[in-house]
């Protein structure tokens, strides 16, 4: 069984041709984007996961068109539905800021 997957807002910092890129892009050291880009191989589609200085939530989400974003994210405001972090999303967004609804699966 499937567990069912978590929603959260996550504002967009820069697009990538890959997640490594991505992630590289929000700080993380090479070596520890690849870690994190290897664990993640089970789990296609969903954002991945990280912290940057001293715990600041970062995550690499995929984009439709095959791209990756490099977001900040808001881990706090996580949904149990798409809706619900969309809200969230809305109250996050302002001054031109771009955004966007990140999954990952719930344990």
């Amino acid at each position: 069984m499937n567990p069912s997957p978590r929603y959260f807002p996550a504002i967009v910092r820069s697009e990538h041709d890959s997640a490594l890129d991505a992630l590289v892009a929000l700080d993380l050291p090479r070596g520890e984007a690849m870690d994190l880009l290897v664990a993640s191989w089970h789990q296609p589609g969903c954002a991945i996961l990280a912290a940057v200085d001293g715990g600041r939530p970062v995550a690499a989400v995929p984009l439709a068109d095959g791209r990756w974003a490099a977001c900040n994210t808001f881990p706090e405001q996580v949904g149990a539905t798409f809706a619900d972090a969309e809200r969230s999303l809305g109250k996050l967004l302002r001054r031109g800021r771009y955004g966007l609804v990140a999954s990952v699966p719930a344990c």
